[in-house]
This record gives structure tokens, C-alpha cells and sequence, in this order.
């Protein structure tokens, strides 16, 4: 297989699997998230469940040989991680824009 798409995807699943343990047991975010992040704790978490897809893709979209009902149902479930992930992601940071409380100019 192809180990040029392998490796990048194991680094990133790596990547956001620190990311998410520092985020979960410290309270840490990278500085790029600080200003955004309302709820650290839950955004740790969806970066555990990206890592986690991303995992999920590597093994059953690149590396499964064999039986191709297992790779796409493994794709599958791990695309629909992926997107409650993000969705986590997005509920645990701030809304951004110019909005303005209870009618106030």
C-alpha cells in the first residue's frame, strides 16, 4: 500500500490525539484555539474523536485488504465520527460576528 498517504494520516491522528489529551487532562489548547475555545474540556474530546476517525481511516480506507464489505463499512463509520466530531468541535467554540444583545444598537 501506498505509505506516502499513511504516514501524513497517522502524524495527523497523532497530532490531534496529544492535542486532545492536553486539552482533556490540563486545559490546554493550542494558541491558534485560545480566544475561540468556550469549553475546553469538550473540545479536547472532539479532537480525540478526530484522531480516532482519522485512525479509523487509515486502517480501513488504506491498509485493509481483503473483504470489501468491512473496508466500507469501516469508512463509513468512521466518516460519521468524523462529522460528530466537527460538530463537537463547533458547539465547544464561540460564535464569531458582530451580533448585538437583546436589541440594543
Amino acid at each position: 500500500m501506498s505509505h506516502y498517504l499513511v504516514i501524513p494520516a497517522v502524524l495527523l491522528a497523532l497530532f490531534f490525539a496529544a492535542s486532545g489529551v492536553a486539552a482533556v487532562a490540563r486545559g490546554w489548547v493550542l494558541p491558534t484555539y485560545r480566544r475561540r475555545v468556550r469549553r475546553v474540556r469538550l473540545f479536547g474530546w472532539s479532537q480525540l474523536m478526530l484522531a480516532v476517525a482519522a485512525c479509523g481511516h487509515t486502517v480501513f480506507g488504506l491498509l485493509t485488504i481483503g473483504n470489501p464489505g468491512v473496508r466500507s463499512l469501516g469508512t463509513l463509520s468512521a466518516s460519521g465520527l468524523l462529522l460528530a466530531g466537527f460538530i463537537v468541535m463547533m458547539t465547544s467554540q464561540r460564535a464569531s460576528g458582530n451580533r448585538q444583545a437583546s436589541g440594543m444598537p
